[in-house]
């Protein structure tokens, strides 16, 4: 299993940007995907999950900002994001597991990053 992320890139504060993230070299249904993000001098931190099952789990720090959605047709994830912040800016990376009980921070499969960048 592969999982490809795409959408990050520079926005302005306030602005809104939307990240994807398809799984793919797989026909098994990926059980929960979700996104993390790492800044700068700092650990992975969680963003939000979504099971097959429709369950959505968000970090308190991006509830009401940020929505994750998904396809699962298309083992595919999103997270759009608005209002962005300065803060915001990290690499954020897309992660899954079949196990939608998976911790995140085991979860087994991990995509190679995208950087998003809010200017103030």
């Amino acid at each position: 299993v592969q999982l490809q992320a795409s959408g990050g890139g520079l926005v302005q504060s306030g602005g809104s940007l939307r990240l994807s993230c398809a799984a793919s070299k797989t026909r098994r249904s990926i059980g929960v995907m979700g996104w993390s993000r790492q800044a700068p001098g700092n650990r992975r931190k969680f963003i939000a999950t979504a099971t097959t099952g429709g369950l959505s789990y968000y970090a308190d720090s991006v509830k009401g900002q940020f929505t994750i959605s998904r396809d699962n047709a298309k083992n595919t994830v999103y997270l759009q994001m608005d209002n962005m912040k300065p803060e915001d800016t990290a690499v954020y990376y897309c992660m899954g597991d079949l196990d939608p009980q998976s911790s995140w921070q085991t979860f087994e499969y991990w995509g190679q990053g995208t950087l998003v960048t809010v200017s103030s």
